[in-house]
């Protein structure tokens, strides 16, 4: 058996294991049959017997069951009713009972009792709706409703994922009535595994699935595609992702749907595995900046509050920051969380432990100072700390733990454990419970490897712009203070009293060149790519400097300064003061391409709980360190992808207070934890003269002395099999990356000639073997440059789509003095866009471009030679010039028109073509609106399976000719 085989290499193995997992097989005719038809999507029986099952006293009878369905398949076809579908799951809707006269909550399915629901996989899952039909490879459902669709490609597919994704993509638009029941997806082709939620289609909400998610292995579970489909479609890991896992949140009046990565998971399970031991009272979830700590403790919060073993608990979710607080509220109204405490004050706060308030309370840390002990001495409080590594330190910590002396506490954090007895002493406080400091941990590595962030660089700023290293040394680097600081504020003490140094960062005409050099960057290196900037100035001060030297390099519009207001503010400070609306403008405008601000001009604000993935580069001019320093450039580590499709896959700062310079002293953690947090912008360059070395050994000696046609046709011979190409693509991509990360740069000189032969290879090819592409319009936008300034006359045809294509400029294209192979794709080239521009008004066109289109496949596969295809290309052009003669003469509709070409090119008489086509006419004047409507769609092919089974056509092959017809036409009216 093929390598390649998709079917029975990946998805035969997915269900065997799914299988064995616990899940019943159904065979498609099954399915289809249990679901009553291609356009339902639960398996009826199955959904109605299991409704009375799981709610005895509530759907009493097969009627009020046929009720509740009725009702969810009422619900809309898009992410609010997929959300609707979700709460039926979570068992948050209701149904009236006339016996109690009262409303009861439903159940579709039981997560606490897995034996209790009914778990079926299939495959081949046909889904119509309206005018489309899709046919997933692999569907999960639980108590006959689908929850999981599971596309596969073969293991062998490069670009596989990416299929599977766009697939997703595409059923969404087109069976979204099935799509707002499923709540999750899987991509795999056997070595990848990836999962999502329906109805959140970036490509940053694909998430790796790892293996040792759960909090036990099993050895016996074997091979590595074998554990992932196990641990995954496990029924109760697939009931717990349901009930559990899933986050909707409004924001702006607009809903998404969130689902937690694998850490995020694992994290969450152990806490609640904590909260359950009585033995042990503390923990540590270190999950690095940028991994979604977030969500993690809201999930932890909400199955605290759900879980009735808790007792109806009190939960506090403590940070440090104002803006911390209203931040989180505000995601908890989003979140659905209901009636939420928010203490205001530290007197509101002490009331709501007195009064013994159940549920969640929000609250600042420093609302406990003063608290009295013993303040709530019940087990059931629950505590989890944001920020652990600062928030708890000092009397404050004591304050909280001496008020809530038998709380579990459960510190979170997004940086490791410093070497100092500072950092020692602080996390001790959680992680005394475990040997190892964490009850979780992921780390840096782990997230640049999921894919959860980006890789850092740094770059040195010139000498002549660096800070006075004497003054470094003397007043930062030596402070006794700042061994493991943790806190924002405490280098700005330090600071504060460093005056040689604070006044040398504030020299005017220091920070005038630094803010060309600046402006100089960002222009070059950042705005050209899409991406946007901060400033970091040492002090609010240094931020109204650099605004005023910035405006004189680039449009005051283009920056934008964020500072905290005090009210002895200066006149020079207090133009920069924001109003609470005019901020939130700010930063959601930064947030967004193409509008201003750009640049943003910071200090202290920002430099923690700001997320903005169109961040790429930070100017950092202020001396900061170990915590501080690794939660503020970890502002640059967000993954971002445009809607263009332009992946950010680095961050960038630029030093210019020499940090970087030794990066041991500044960061003050185990080497192991930081490993790769951060690079040297030359390991980018080392990369780029690598990939550039191996282009010369691979690809540019190709044409091997060979000039004009002789070279492409060279070029286009030795990329005639496809998994070939795709390996170019995507070596390409990652070189056009890093030339984009590194461009402009003296580096780069040696590199430029050979790139854009690189460049000129690729666009050569995406022209001739992928015509679907706008070929230039897939270069990122510095490549995108290099075309537009060194545009070469390609030998394979660019088309002026002002210029009408006819039977006699197709066939003065086969006479041309070109190469044999640049003709054929020449040809090929110019019938798809004939067939691009003009399928809709004559369908029969589409017929002739399905016919170019396996002549394409053939010759790409070598299944012909150049001669052959050109001679077929041939006789294709002369058919299209009799249809268009035809076409012209005949008084057939363009859609009974096409069925007669169609028939034709399938080798049908002529006449008994046209006696088809003119009963279709017929039909299709009785059934105008068979692409919407099921039933004239059901009678037209009734009219079709005649007319077809008339001429001639046996009856096992007619359904699929009559497919073949109505999916052209459709097609044609897309």
């Amino acid at each position: 058996m093929s390598l390649s085989s998709e079917r029975h290499n990946v998805q035969n193995p997915l269900i065997r294991y799914a299988r064995e997992a616990g899940w019943e097989y159904l065979p498609p005719e099954e399915a289809l049959r249990l679901r009553g038809g291609e356009a339902k999507p639960f398996l009826h029986a199955v959904l109605v017997e299991q409704l009375q099952r799981l709610n005895p006293a509530v759907v009493t009878n097969p009627t009020k069951a046929e009720e509740v369905v009725r009702r969810l398949l009422s619900i809309r076809a898009d992410i609010e009713g997929n959300y609707e579908a979700w709460e039926y799951l979570k068992g948050l809707k209701t149904v009236f009972v006339e016996a109690e006269r009262r409303e009861r909550n439903l159940r579709l399915l039981d997560a606490d009792r897995p034996e209790v629901n009914r778990f079926h996989v299939t495959d081949e899952f046909p889904f119509r709706s309206g005018a489309h039909r899709i046919r997933a490879d692999v569907v999960f459902l639980i108590n006959g409703i689908p929850v999981l669709i599971v596309e596969t490609k073969g293991a062998t597919r490069l670009e596989g994922i990416a299929e599977a994704f766009d697939q997703i993509r595409r059923y969404h638009q087109e069976a979204p009535d099935l799509m707002a029941q499923a709540q999750l997806f899987v991509l795999t082709q056997l070595v990848q595994f990836f999962y999502g939620a329906t109805w959140s289609l970036s490509r940053k909400t694909l998430f790796n699935w790892r293996e040792d998610v759960g909090a036990h292995r099993d050895s016996s579970l074997g091979s590595d595609f074998e554990t992932l489909v196990k641990a995954f479609v496990a029924p109760r890991r697939v009931l717990r992702v349901l009930t559990d896992y899933i986050l909707f949140a409004r924001k702006d009046g607009e809903l998404s749907k969130v689902i937690l990565r694998p850490h995020q998971m694992r994290a969450a399970e152990r806490v609640l595995g904590r909260a359950r031991d009585p033995e042990k009272q503390r923990g540590l979830v270190w999950h690095t900046q940028g991994s979604g700590k977030t969500y993690t403790m809201l999930t932890i919060a909400r199955k605290l509050m759900e879980t009735p073993e808790f007792q109806n608990p009190t939960v506090l979710l403590i940070v440090d920051r104002n803006e911390l607080e209203q931040q989180l509220f505000q995601n908890l109204e989003a979140l659905g969380f209901g009636h939420v405490h928010l203490a205001t004050s530290k007197r509101h706060l002490r009331h709501l432990l007195q009064r013994d308030t159940r549920g969640l309370i929000v609250s600042m840390i420093h609302k406990f100072d003063d608290m009295p002990a013993n303040l709530c001495t019940r087990r059931n409080v629950f505590v989890l700390v944001d920020e652990a590594h600062r928030s708890t330190g000092g009397d404050l910590g004591n304050y909280l733990m001496g008020a809530l002396p038998n709380a579990t506490f459960i510190g979170f954090t997004g940086t490791p454990i410093d070497k100092t007895a500072h950092g020692k002493g602080t996390f001790k406080t959680f992680g005394g419970d475990d040997p190892q400091g964490y009850l979780d941990k992921y780390s840096i590595r782990e997230s640049i490897e999921d894919g959860t962030t980006v890789p850092l660089h740094y770059q040195l700023a010139p000498n002549d712009l660096m800070a006075d290293r004497e003054a470094m040394e003397r007043e930062f680097w030596t402070v006794a203070e700042l061994e493991g600081v943790a806190d924002v504020e405490e280098i700005n003490r330090v600071l504060d009293r460093a005056v040689t140094l604070t006044n040398m960062l504030k020299n005017r005409d220091r920070v005038d060149k630094i803010a060309g050099f600046v402006a100089e960057h960002f222009k070059n290196y950042v705005q050209p790519m899409g991406y946007k900037a901060f400033l970091v100035a040492a002090d609010r001060e240094a931020c109204a400097f650099y605004k005023e030297a910035l405006d004189r390099y680039l449009p005051p519009e283009w920056s934008a300064v964020v500072i905290s207001a005090a009210h002895n503010d200066p006149p020079h400070l207090k133009r920069f003061h924001l109003g609470e609306e005019e901020e939130r403008r700010l930063r959601q405008a930064f947030r967004k391409p193409g509008e201003n601000p750009q640049i943003f001009i910071v200090t202290e604000k920002l430099l923690t709980g700001y997320d903005a993935p169109i961040l790429y580069c930070m100017y950092l001019d202020k001396p900061m360190r170990d915590h501080v320093l690794l939660q503020a450039i970890a502002r640059v580590n967000r993954p971002y992808e445009s809607e263009e499709g332009q992946r950010k896959t680095t961050g960038l700062i630029l030093d210019f207070v020499g940090i970087f310079e030794d990066l041991e002293r500044a960061l003050a953690f185990d080497s192991q934890d930081v490993s790769g947090v951060v690079q040297g912008i030359e390991v980018l360059q080392a990369r780029f003269q690598k990939f550039m070395e191996q282009a010369r050994a691979e690809y540019l000696t190709l044409t091997g002395g060979k000039e004009g046609d002789e070279a492409i046709e060279a070029v286009l011979e030795h990329f005639r099999d496809k998994e070939t190409r795709e390996v170019f693509y995507r070596f390409f991509r990652e070189l056009e990356e890093l030339y984009e990360i590194l461009s402009p740069d003296p580096f780069l000189r040696p590199y430029l000639d050979d790139y854009q032969r690189m460049v000129e290879t690729y666009r050569l090819l995406s022209a001739a073997y992928e015509p679907h592409v706008p070929v230039d319009k897939s270069f990122l936008r510095k490549t995108a440059e290099i075309v537009q300034r060194h545009s070469r006359t390609n030998a394979v045809h660019q088309p002026n789509a002002t210029h009408t294509i006819s039977p006699a400029a197709l066939l003065a294209l086969l006479q041309e003095g070109k190469p044999e192979t640049v003709r054929v794709f020449n040809l090929l080239k110019e019938l798809h866009r004939l067939v691009d521009e003009q399928g809709r008004a004559a369908p029969y066109l589409l017929s002739i471009g399905e016919r170019a289109e396996e002549i394409r496949r053939r010759f790409e596969e070598r299944q012909m030679e150049s001669q052959e295809a050109l001679r077929e290309l041939e006789e294709l052009v002369k058919q299209l010039n009799q249809a268009q003669a035809e076409r012209a003469s005949s008084p057939l509709s363009p859609q009974a028109f096409a069925v007669e070409w169609w028939l034709r090119t399938h080798r049908v008489d002529p006449p008994q073509a046209a006696q088809v086509a003119r009963e279709m006419e017929a039909a299709f004047a009785e059934y105008p609106h068979w692409m919407i409507s099921r039933k004239q769609e059901g009678d037209l092919r009734t009219r079709l399976y005649e007319g077809l089974l008339k001429i001639g056509v046996s009856e096992s092959e007619v359904v699929a000719w009559a497919d073949a017809l109505l999916s052209l036409l459709r097609r044609a009216a897309q």
